[in-house]
């Protein structure tokens, strides 16, 4: 690939990486026989058996970080409960191919909470997060027997307490505190700061474990903390952890017995070529030197970590639309499919599926999607080929907050999902029909069917 290039939205200051690096990045992917392949699969013929656009995700690019976060603690001498965090990406076969590698799961709502059962997650393996639980989910999972509810605040711990008590049972609850330390990450996905919804101050936690002490209807069993998704330096983890271990010395030097401490996860991924450290075994020495030496059971979070990298959303050119003074590529992708680059100007890097595209003169184009906002747009002067209508593109980093985040605005139907093992591959989640879109709808009684000439 030629030289780098032009900036894309999000950061105008720096090159674009050559397709040979992209690739490299990413051991998923391989250029053979012409034509970019997931694993053992060629993209074009998932297009071939699913159409586009669609998700493809690597289950043995999974499985392989999966093991390689467990051995980077294991070399620090830690076995730390691994629950991966649905949010990234909930699809069931996606949960079951790290549930069948021993996985935890961390769920948000009780449709989390559900999807992890279904997967084959035990209940003592699942957390339950998120700051707006409600009775019903707070009762739904006392009633399944989940591991822990991570507690946001003093009301919601009021409330888990009190429906507890009236089931004739004990929550297994973890504070969630707020360590007041800058991740560095996206102001929409930070969520360590006194600033942020989420988590107890840390002042305020000891007067509440206080209260799970003497309440009938409670059982405090550790200490959680999440500082943000996407995080990219590794010191703020390091600040968060050491604040946390120090109050569950006092909270363990005050009697509680509390037995586990919930690192969260956020771990980022480098999407370009982005500055700071997401080295594992770092992080792994980091928690290691911080919370290591408390002798209680460590959880992990991760969800982007283990996800990302392993899918691809896979898009077809449309045509490309040459302007007065931009290069205009139109995929059938849209921002309903991805969302990351309309929402937080997010990079994703793109590779044509064509290995003889890999070297064609490049120049300059916005990469766009057909839905009727400006802000469809997933690159913006990127260096590309000469891309024509039917050529295929691989958009990558897309297994995490990707096709969980999409909608089926203008009334488009979400992208299928396709997981690839070695050369095998399956659709896991096929493209609805306009029929079964339409039918999700219902005219009430005073609104009379529509005439037969419409509905032709």
């Amino acid at each position: 690939m030629a030289a780098p290039s032009a900036a894309s939205a999000n950061a105008p200051s720096l090159p674009d990486p050559s397709f040979a690096a992209l690739l490299a990045g990413r051991p998923m992917l391989s250029l053979r026989e012409g034509a970019l392949h997931v694993e053992d699969v060629p993209l074009a013929r998932i297009a071939a058996v699913a159409g586009t656009p669609c998700y493809a995700y690597g289950a043995g690019t999974m499985q392989a970080r999966y093991r390689a976060l467990k051995a980077a603690f294991a070399a620090q001498s830690l076995a730390p409960t691994i629950c991966y965090a649905l949010k990234a990406n909930d699809n069931l076969a996606v949960v079951a191919t790290f549930a069948r590698e021993g996985a935890g799961a961390d769920t948000v709502s009780e449709g989390d909470i559900r999807r992890a059962l279904a997967a084959g997650v035990p209940a003592d393996r699942i957390v339950f997060s998120g700051v707006g639980k409600t009775e019903r989910e707070i009762r739904y999972a006392l009633s399944v027997g989940l591991r822990q509810i991570n507690v946001e605040s003093a009301e919601e711990l009021a409330m888990v307490g009190a429906i507890a008590q009236a089931l004739g049972r004990r929550a297994p609850v973890a504070l969630r505190v707020n360590p007041d330390v800058d991740a560095r990450t996206h102001a929409k996905i930070t969520t360590g700061l006194t600033e942020n919804k989420f988590g107890i101050s840390m002042t305020v936690a000891p007067a509440l474990a206080d209260l799970c002490r003497d309440h009938p209807g409670l059982d405090l069993v550790g200490l959680t903390v999440h500082i943000g998704s996407q995080v990219g330096h590794l010191e703020p983890y390091r600040d968060a952890f050491e604040r946390l271990a120090a109050l569950a010395r006092e909270l363990l030097a005050a009697g509680h017995p509390i037995r586990a401490v919930d690192l969260g996860g956020g771990l980022g991924i480098p999407y370009r070529d982005e500055d700071g450290s997401r080295d594992h075994h770092a992080y792994a020495a980091i928690v290691k030197d911080t919370v290591g030496g408390l002798g209680l059971e460590i959880l992990l979070e991760p969800g982007r970590w283990l996800v990302g990298p392993a899918g691809v959303l896979l898009a077809r050119v449309v045509l490309v639309k040459t302007g007065e003074a931009r290069r205009f590529v139109v995929l059938d992708a849209a921002m309903n499919d991805l969302i990351r680059p309309s929402l937080y100007d997010a990079w994703h890097g793109m590779l044509p599926v064509d290995g003889a595209l890999h070297a064609a003169p490049l120049s300059p184009a916005d990469v766009v999607g057909p839905v009727c906002e400006s802000g469809d747009t997933f690159t913006k002067g990127r260096l590309l080929p000469a891309l024509r209508p039917g050529d295929l593109v691989a958009l990558l980093d897309a297994g995490a907050y990707g096709a969980v985040m999409a909608s089926s605005y203008n009334t488009r139907p979400l992208a299928p999902e396709v997981l690839v093992h070695g050369s095998r591959l399956d659709v896991i989640r096929p493209r609805p029909t306009y029929a079964e879109m339409l039918a999700q709808d219902h005219l009430p009684s005073w609104l009379a069917p529509p005439p037969a000439s419409a509905t032709g």
